[in-house]
């Protein structure tokens, strides 16, 4: 066990339908209570949408795990209530240092603009966050967490799912109108309903190891390539909360795993690193062989899958949580508006179209930060070291380098549920892409442009007054700089090229559906029905 933490206990109780015998017929249940399944059911949750939590053990995740949040999921957590204990606990960083042997290549920053209230990045253990998204759900009324529940076979029928759920006291039937698996890598719920993996397992394997050690490192990501203490291959270091650093080691295919997580060869290899002087403390180690892949479809029948039971990256670039948070955050108000009656199940197919989209790019981005830092061949392997040689002196090549690409969102540039700019734009801001936050004054008071975004559609217009959008359960919210909010740095205006008369349609999970430069009531009506898929008559 760790010294650092001590896990709890949540307790398994019979549900009422249990106890009853009778199945009853949930909106949804999520299978797994993993920061992903947490995430959806608080998502789910916010709109209103009761949900149904199963898991088949009863306590947070054991080592750290997943340990790298980035700014775009904390957003989303922000949303949801509950990204203020993370940032508090974590540890913010937003620069990071590469090195080739026993010298630095160069630095980098992943935030180098002021005016975000989101850190770049903080590293916190998973059993922490595991642990505030367990409070967080059972502070709510709508969501009920069933430990030591285990989905042993699920039968799809046209309009809902029947389960089979084994718990302490027996098996008992359950239905749901739609199952979203977030039970992970080695999903249950795949078999159970035929969905394909595709894609490939990398040979090599790597060591993770948690100590706990005062250092006077700083709170940057420090990433080696053939580094004097680990000839030929690679190493990582960078510091959670409590004073531990998460360390690990590239393996190579050939070692025994079960040999090379044993704390006495852990504690030599830490101490080459770190230096024989230094004192620390192991608390847990394991090793992983990793897999970049996907399902083939995001949904099959009333089961929808998300996070690392739909799909698979290398653990470089912080891709694997992340990745999940989003896909959370772009079906929540999909199925909501569904089960609602408000949109079409076109709606929730959109979630495959966009989240399998965002899944190739970041298999693409994992796969190429793999085949950098595990050269195949010779060649390979020349190409690579002649990149970081160069990279000392010679700004043309960092970009070259690829110690892992940290995780940044993927815009949905050519989702159907975009309407198409007719005008000239400058920025980033495309239809597709999720808000930029910028620091506002509202009656008086310094705000966040992202608190003000509200979860349903919103009409952001800079200096024009406006009239309201008649689109039935969808209307807008229309936030109006000048009226609504002073943009007083004039970052707003900037992120967003806001010329008088500028208007921004932003739907419930914040990202950008449309945009005009001038305010035209029927174009976001219709826009507004684009991205609903029809919802909108």
């Amino acid at each position: 066990m760790l010294n650092t933490y001590d896990w709890p206990d949540f307790a398994y109780v019979q549900s009422e339908e249990q106890r009853a015998g009778a199945p009853v017929r949930h909106p949804v249940m999520v299978v797994g209570a993993g920061p992903i399944g947490l995430t959806m059911a608080l998502d789910l949750a916010s709109r209103g949408i009761a949900v149904v939590v199963i898991d088949d053990n009863n306590t947070v995740s054991v080592g750290s795990r997943a340990v790298c949040y980035a700014k775009r999921p904390l957003e989303i957590w922000e949303r949801l209530g509950v990204a203020g204990r993370m940032i508090d606990k974590g540890i913010s960083w937003k620069r990071g240092r590469v090195f080739f042997r026993d010298k630095e290549v160069y630095d980098f920053d992943l935030l180098p603009e002021e005016g975000h209230k989101i850190p770049a990045f903080i590293n916190l253990q998973q059993y922490y966050l595991e642990e505030y998204l367990v409070a967080a759900c059972e502070a709510s009324d709508l969501i009920e967490l069933r430990w030591k529940h285990k989905l042993v076979s699920l039968e799809q029928k046209s309009d809902h799912a029947r389960l089979e759920i084994e718990t302490p006291d027996g098996a008992f039937a359950s239905e749901a109108s739609w199952v979203i698996a977030c039970d992970g890598a080695n999903s249950s719920v795949r078999g159970m309903v035929g969905a394909d993996f595709t894609g490939q397992f990398f040979q090599d394997r790597f060591l993770i190891a948690d100590i706990v050690m005062k250092a006077d490192f700083p709170t940057e990501r420090w990433f080696w390539f053939d580094p004097d203490f680990h000839k030929g291959q690679s190493a990582l270091l960078h510091k959670q909360s409590d004073d531990v650093w998460r360390l690990d080691f590239q393996l190579g295919w050939d070692c025994d795993p079960e040999e090379e997580k044993k704390p006495e060869n852990i504690i030599p290899r830490v101490k080459a690193m770190l230096g024989a002087d230094v004192e620390f403390e192991l608390e847990w180690g394991s090793v992983y062989q990793f897999a970049c892949r996907r399902v083939d479809e995001f949904r099959k029948g009333r089961v929808i899958f998300a996070g690392d039971s739909a799909h698979q990256v290398s653990p470089f670039g912080a891709r694997g949580a992340n990745t999940g948070v989003q896909d959370a955050d772009n079906l929540g108000w999909k199925l909501a508006a569904v089960l609602r009656g408000d949109a079409p199940e076109a709606l929730v197919d959109s979630y495959h179209l966009e989240r399998a989209y965002a899944a190739d790019d970041n298999l693409l981005n994992s796969t190429r930060s793999t085949d950098f830092i595990t050269p195949k061949n010779a060649a390979s392997l020349r190409y690579r070291n002649a990149v970081l040689d160069l990279s000392r002196n010679h700004a043309f090549a960092r970009p070259l380098v690829n110690s892992g690409r940290l995780s940044s969102p993927t815009p949905y540039a050519d989702s159907p549920l975009n309407t198409a700019d007719a005008d000239t734009w400058q920025g980033s801001m495309r239809p597709g892409t999720c808000i930029a936050d910028a620091p506002i004054v509202v009656d008086g008071q310094e705000e966040w442009l992202i608190h003000c975004l509200g979860d349903g559609f919103t009409l952001l217009v800079f200096g024009l007054d406006s009239e309201p959008v008649d689109a039935g359960p969808f209307t807008p919210t229309i936030l109006i700089e000048g009226k609504d909010f002073v943009d007083v740095e004039g970052l707003a205006a900037d992120r967003y090229d806001g010329r008088k008369g500028a208007a921004y349609l932003i739907r419930p999970d914040q990202h950008v559906v449309a945009r005009w430069r001038t305010f035209d009531p029927e174009a976001i009506r219709k826009a507004i029905s684009r991205a609903t898929a029809g919802g909108v008559k």
